[in-house]
């Protein structure tokens, strides 16, 4: 009778034993991490223009490569529909302390439903802008931006645009520029941009 009951206990122990479950979970989304170790994550949060990483660096040389991603946080429509050409900040450098005087950068917008990058400088005060390219979100980006004698040099995916320079200077004495949200409007929500500095 006790082998009996014994046995029973291991029936009814054994059907009450769990099963091992595997649970889905969702997929970690791009936009709350960082892509890579290597990349720098800048945010630029909801009603802000600057980002959160702009520490003051010295940039000398001739000039800047990096890749770039973006995720889905590119994607903005602003309140003004006038100003959703604007042209934010990407990165970049001026020559000198001011960069409304004399600097190169990197711009981007999302424009009639595509993320467009733009050669953006000022030279002796004077602003100058041009459409580089259209990117995917998600995608590697190689970027450079070189001086040459009296010219910027702009490169991304292997695509050049040219715009001109006031200074004649050989290597570049000033400081880096970080990316920048505006135009006139801050950041509708939160958005994030990741960047590789390669070898400057």
């Amino acid at each position: 009778m006790k082998n009996l009951f014994v046995i029973l206990m291991l029936i009814l122990l054994d059907g009450c034993k769990k099963d091992a479950v595997e649970i889905p979970v969702a997929p970690i989304n791009s936009d709350s991490r960082d892509i890579t170790p290597a990349y720098t994550k800048y945010g630029i949060l909801k009603g802000a223009h600057f980002c959160d990483k702009r520490t003051i660096k010295v940039f000398t040389g001739d000039h800047i490569s990096f890749n770039v991603k973006f995720d889905s946080t590119a994607i903005y429509k602003t309140a003004d529909p006038a100003n959703q050409g604007d042209i934010n900040k990407l990165y970049g450098f001026s020559e000198g302390y001011d960069n409304h005087l004399n600097s190169a950068r990197i711009g981007w917008g999302w424009n009639n439903n595509a993320l467009r990058l733009h050669a953006y400088t000022y030279a002796d005060g004077k602003r100058s802008f041009k459409e580089i390219s259209t990117i995917a979100i998600g995608a590697v980006i190689p970027v450079t931006i070189h001086i040459s004698g009296k010219k910027y040099l702009f490169s991304v995916e292997g695509k050049k645009v040219m715009l001109p320079r006031a200074l004649n200077d050989s290597t570049v004495s000033g400081y880096w520029q970080y990316p920048y949200f505006g135009g006139d409007e801050v950041a509708p929500h939160d958005t994030y941009i990741y960047i590789l500095d390669l070898a400057n």
